[in-house]
């Protein structure tokens, strides 16, 4: 098993270098001179080359790009160009947000997906029917589109929960809580719809196992039966999926955050891409491609914990 961890993270450490690489190249080669534009249509020649040289953008790409990898493989993503901030630390500071919002939201729709979709595998009928109902409802709503709605029917007219903001759980567990309700709820939904759908179809197909009527016939009760076999063998469909959309809602984030005026990756990456801050767009890809690789390497190992086939081969 650590060698098989040994491999995936040196096949990770590859990955994330080849697509921020990608990225650095692709980000530089295209849209125009940056100094200019983040120098100001006003500026003159002169004013454009010193912003020039002062962002290093007078020397060659290869030469920018290995300053800029020298620099992060020892942590320093570099300053932003429009804050002079430490990339580092704005984003060490808005991550903790972002991940929240997206565990928070992981965590719920897969219990409540998990839970509904084996009720409906294992009652079906009218409860089938209403989790089909449910799935498209939770593909045909946008997310923005629920997040707005919540925002104006709980937060305004209500005023059950805040508009805007967030607080640290350090500062008040309570008033956190509250703060992440609205935008975890916009986010649950089509995710939990998903989940339900999966678990619902590989439970269905683990109970027309003959292994399940071979222990039906044997008496064992349909209670042990589920927790003890058909779940354990439905799970690496329902995994897979809850991974997925733990990586879907990483972006889904952006435009909750936004509209919940949430100090997390999402404003950051916006406010980024718009002024073409190079350097945050850069440290928001490693971050994220970070997560989308340490998050399959955890599913692959809980596959490999529920399933002995995916273990031993």
């Amino acid at each position: 098993m650590l060698t098989y961890v040994g491999r995936r993270l040196a096949g990770a450490v590859l990955l994330v270098l080849v697509v921020v690489t990608l990225t650095f190249f692709v980000l530089h080669g295209f849209g125009g001179d940056i100094a200019t534009s983040l120098s100001g249509q006003t500026a003159t020649a002169a004013q454009i080359e010193v912003r020039r040289h002062q962002l290093g953008l007078d020397q060659s790409l290869v030469s920018q790009y290995s300053d800029w990898l020298r620099h992060a493989v020892r942590g320093d993503l570099g300053t932003s160009w429009t804050t002079s901030e430490s990339v580092t630390d704005s984003l060490t500071a808005r991550l903790p947000v972002t991940l929240v919002l997206a565990v928070g939201a992981t965590l719920v729709s897969g219990v409540l997906g998990t839970a509904a979709g084996t009720w409906a595998a294992v009652r079906r009928g009218a409860l089938d029917t209403i989790l089909q109902i449910f799935v498209v409802a939770g593909y045909a709503f946008p997310g923005f589109w629920l997040a707005l709605l919540l925002s104006s029917v709980f937060a305004v007219d209500l005023g059950w929960f805040p508009a805007t903001g967030y607080v640290p759980f350090t500062n008040s567990p309570v008033d956190w809580l509250s703060s992440i309700t609205l935008p975890v709820t916009a986010l649950v939904l089509g995710s939990t719809a998903a989940i339900a759908q999966q678990a619902r179809n590989a439970t269905v197909q683990v109970l027309q196992a003959d292994y399940v009527r071979t222990l039906r016939s044997r008496g064992l009760s349909t209670r042990r039966l589920l927790l003890v076999n058909v779940l354990r063998n439905a799970a690496p469909t329902s995994l897979t999926t809850v991974s997925l959309w733990f990586i879907g809602l990483l972006s889904g984030t952006i435009v909750v955050e936004n509209v919940f005026a949430l100090p997390g990756l999402g404003s950051l990456a916006n406010t980024a891409t718009t002024s073409r801050d190079i350097p945050v767009v850069m440290g928001l890809m490693v971050i994220m491609v970070s997560l989308v690789v340490v998050v399959n390497i955890v599913l692959d190992l809980l596959q490999a914990w529920v399933n002995p086939k995916v273990r031993n081969s």
